[in-house]
């Protein structure tokens, strides 16, 4: 995420402010998180003040649930004749490896109090451990 705040707009406030994007990037990585629930795999990211129409998507690509999207957030504040604006922006992506057998038919999201829960219908079924027997030569 980058977090830049502008005071003025001399010559070397934009230099600087290239500098730091250059430093820093512009993205960021939402934390997330993978549990089980029963056969069903569950991918929770935090995603608080996006919006889910014009920023973010969900995809089933390669092999893989992508999530990505941008998040953008402008604040402005004047104190004491003084303006403060604050810009923090960035693009992110996150991929988890899906079994082989997941189709996007499986895939479902929903979004609720900044949170994206990405459900993986049929992720863990017939992950059972199956025994190989061994042959003597």
């Amino acid at each position: 995420m980058r977090s830049l705040s502008v005071w003025t707009r001399d010559p070397f406030t934009r230099e600087f402010d290239a500098l730091v994007r250059g430093a820093y990037g512009a993205s960021f990585a939402p934390a997330a998180e993978t549990l089980r629930d029963g056969d069903d795999a569950v991918v929770r990211v935090e995603l608080p003040g996006v919006d889910l129409e014009k920023d973010v998507t969900v995809e089933v690509e390669h092999g893989r649930l992508v999530v990505r999207g941008e998040r953008k957030d402008e604040h402005e504040e004047t104190k004491q004749g003084r303006t403060l604006r604050e810009l923090r922006y960035g693009s992110f992506r996150r991929s988890f490896v899906l079994p082989s057998h997941v189709t996007a038919d499986a895939v479902s999201a929903s979004y609720d109090k900044g949170i994206l829960t990405v459900r993986v219908a049929g992720a863990y079924k017939d992950d059972a451990a199956q025994r190989i027997a061994i042959t003597s030569a």
